[in-house]
Formats: C-alpha cells, sequence, structure tokens
C-alpha cells in the first residue's frame, strides 16, 4: 500500500530535510524580491532611509529573514501535533513525522499569494504606498475593505481568510489520506475538528486581546 501511494504522489514522502530547505530558500527569495523591490521603494521608506527610525526597520528586516526558518519549526511542530492528535483520536495510524512532513509540504500553499503580490505591485500597481502593501492580499477578505479606515484589529483576520487558506485545507486533508488510506469524509473530520477549528478560534482570540 505505501509503494502504490509514494508512486501516485511522491511530495509528501519526499525528504523532510530536503523539503524543508527547499521552502525556507523560496520563502526568502520572495521576500528578498518583495522588499527589494517593493516595500524599499516606498516614499515612506525612502524618507526614513537617513534618519535612526529606517536604521530601526532595517534591522527588524534583517531580523525578518532570521526568523523564517524558526517560524517554519515552530508552526509545522505545533500544527502537525493537532493534526496527529486528531489522527489518532479517529484511530488513523498516522506517525508525529508524517503530520509535520504533511503540514510542511501544505505550507507550499502559501507561495502561491506571495508570488502573484510580487507580480501584481511590479507589473501592474508600479508605485504603492506603504498602506496599500500592507493591506494587500491576493483573494481575501481584505478586498473588501479599506485597510486605511478601518479598526487594525480586523487586519490580518481579514487577510487570513483567503482563498489560499482553503487550498491548505485541501492540502491538509490528501496529506492525511495519502498516508492513512481511508475515508475521505474521516480525513475532513480530522482536519476540521483538528486544524481549522484551532485556526477560527485563533483569529477570534487575536481580535479580542488585539490593542
Amino acid at each position: 500500500m505505501n509503494s502504490t501511494s509514494t508512486s501516485e504522489n511522491p511530495f509528501y514522502a519526499a525528504d523532510k530535510r530536503v523539503l524543508f530547505l527547499l521552502l525556507c530558500i523560496l520563502t526568502l527569495l520572495l521576500l528578498y524580491i518583495k522588499k527589494a523591490f517593493i516595500e524599499n521603494e516606498t516614499a515612506a521608506f525612502e524618507f526614513l532611509q537617513d534618519r535612526p527610525e529606517g536604521m530601526i526597520l532595517q534591522i527588524i528586516s534583517g531580523l525578518q529573514y532570521l526568523s523564517v526558518p524558526l517560524i517554519y519549526l515552530w508552526k509545522f511542530t505545533v500544527i502537525g501535533f493537532v493534526l496527529w492528535v486528531g489522527c489518532f483520536m479517529f484511530g488513523y495510524r498516522i506517525t508525529y513525522a508524517q503530520c509535520w512532513g504533511i503540514v510542511m509540504a501544505a505550507e507550499f500553499v502559501f507561495l502561491i499569494p506571495e508570488l502573484l503580490k510580487i507580480v501584481w505591485f511590479m507589473a501592474v500597481e508600479t508605485d504603492p504606498d506603504y498602506y496599500t502593501i500592507r493591506g494587500f492580499y491576493p483573494f481575501s477578505l481584505m478586498h473588501f475593505f479599506d485597510y486605511t479606515s478601518m479598526d487594525k484589529r480586523w487586519a490580518y483576520p481579514l487577510r487570513a481568510l483567503n482563498l489560499f487558506e482553503i487550498v491548505y485545507w485541501f492540502a491538509l486533508a490528501n496529506g492525511v489520506h495519502y498516508f492513512a488510506r481511508k475515508e475521505k469524509r474521516i480525513v475532513w473530520w480530522i482536519v476540521a475538528c483538528g486544524y481549522i477549528l484551532i485556526f477560527f478560534l485563533w483569529l477570534v482570540f487575536y481580535v479580542i486581546v488585539y490593542k
């Protein structure tokens, strides 16, 4: 059964170290392009370049690059554990390492909106301001609101509720099904009761505690 499933979809069974390295490289590349060719070209950043505030922004920017693998490790560890607990509760014999790999493989989905964002601001809206960049997320609920006038506590949830988040759910479900080879309906219950429920609870918690 395992040999058959591997031939059907080798991505979930790929070497975790190689996949993690590839994900980090692609993320860092997209982050560099976004900062160097979009964010750093805004009037606000150019104004602050020779001021103390500009130095602080550069330090923060550098820390973002360093934090990418750490954030990924934390995210995959937490979501992988949630997924593994869900599989265990529904009687699916999937290891924690496999759940960790599923979450990492699914994360590649979120590279697509970053790429679309770069293409949009480099080819379509070529002179954006800081707030336009901050409020932009492809195919998200943010497009129905004005970022400059809204309560900022809603900015992150509205960006988080997007088409790619739904695609991410499908990627998680396909990953669980890939290893478990059981009924898809149960797989969706695992993802819904595990990750999706916690995702929405996190958004509610964020809105409540935001200051």
